[in-house]
């Protein structure tokens, strides 16, 4: 059985510096739209975020890595843009992927996350949730500020759709992934339509309204919409393979939690549609079952390994990721940001976290 392959030292230095060029303007925006809405739920967006504990006291920084916003300006720039004319919808951007982590760890009954108790086991579901849905409408009313960045009023209205329309995939793929705990078999069709709303659309949209804010013509912009949704099924299969076989001390979670939950990711999926029929059985049934101890969980990881679902999986994600950058091939762009796009799309495929 083979693994996925550490991502070479060139390229992770440049995700590295790729991400710090960004982070601290997009921190410190969020943290002026969080600490500016004049609401009283704004704490629990700072604990959510990992700026405060429980009890209201600022605690070491913990953010995530920011993935989204930083290929929202990455992609700006790759056009030509300013990134200080994107940050709005960069921040948006990272609230919204912030608002559904919300809801996620309620509708998964989920502890911990990046390895601090979650929001709902804090605050209540009731308290969450409004958190969660505070924090989406945040993000538009953030996002509608691209105007005073000076984005034409045409562009921030593509911008807005293109927003609206990855949220409305992002619901209708939790909902089938929800919906898959419930159903015995999931094919790996399936599987791709429910990762193209729960994860690629909002990663599309990132790239996509990048590029509308950089001045991108409508070919540009579908090019980078295209990149970032195959980007987001790369990340989603490698995100499957950690939420097996992940470190717990570098992802945050237990090690093979997603098999507990009985998530249909893409490893089971593979293995479901590939055992013989004996085996394949053997592990349907104990999907089925309520609730897995960790004889079913060994048995499973068995079953994985016999289907050949980990190497399976990681060569699912580099096809992902190949085909992003197949998308934006032919797309004129400096060729700094292109190596940048190359190498997140590297680190999608072979990141740990």
């Amino acid at each position: 059985m083979s693994e996925t392959s550490a991502l070479p030292a060139a390229g992770a230095a440049r995700v590295a510096a790729l991400l710090t060029r960004y982070r601290e303007r997009v921190l410190a925006a969020l943290r002026e739209t969080v600490d500016g809405a004049g609401v009283g739920y704004a704490g629990y967006m700072r604990y959510h975020f990992g700026w405060q504990d429980a009890a209201g006291n600022p605690i070491a920084e913990a953010a995530g890595k920011m993935l989204r916003p930083a290929l929202c300006l990455l992609c700006c720039e790759a056009v030509g843009g300013d990134a200080a004319r994107a940050l709005p919808a960069a921040v948006a951007l990272e609230l919204v992927h912030n608002f559904t982590l919300i809801h996620d760890d309620i509708e998964d009954s989920s502890d911990t996350r990046h390895g601090r108790t979650t929001l709902w086991r804090v605050a209540g579901i009731p308290q969450a949730i409004n958190t969660g849905d505070g924090m989406f409408v945040l993000a538009h009313r953030t996002l509608l500020r691209l105007a005073d960045a000076g984005v034409a009023a045409d562009r921030v209205l593509d911008a807005v759709r293109a927003l609206d329309d990855a949220c409305v995939g992002l619901c209708d793929g939790q909902h089938a992934d929800i919906g898959f705990e419930g159903t015995a078999h999931v094919t790996l069709e399936q599987y791709e339509a429910m990762v193209a709303g729960k994860t690629a659309a909002l990663l599309g949209a990132s790239a996509a309204v990048g590029a509308i804010a950089g001045g991108a013509e409508a070919r540009a912009v579908d090019a980078f919409g295209a990149c970032g949704r195959r980007l987001g099924m790369a990340f989603q299969v490698q995100d499957d393979v950690l939420g097996i076989w992940g470190d717990a001390g570098t992802t945050g979670k237990p090690v093979a939690d997603d098999i507990r939950s009985r998530k249909k990711s893409f490893p089971v999926v593979y293995a479901l549609g590939s055992l013989p029929t004996a085996e394949r059985e053997r592990l349907r049934t104990v999907y089925e079952q309520p609730s897995l101890g960790e004889d079913d969980v060994a048995l499973v990881l068995r079953l994985l390994e016999a289907a050949g679902a980990r190497d399976a999986s990681a060569q699912a994600a580099k096809r992902w990721a190949a085909a992003a950058l197949d998308a934006v091939r032919e797309v004129e762009m400096h060729p700094d940001r292109r190596a940048d796009i190359e190498a997140l799309a590297a680190f999608f495929v072979d990141r740990s976290a």
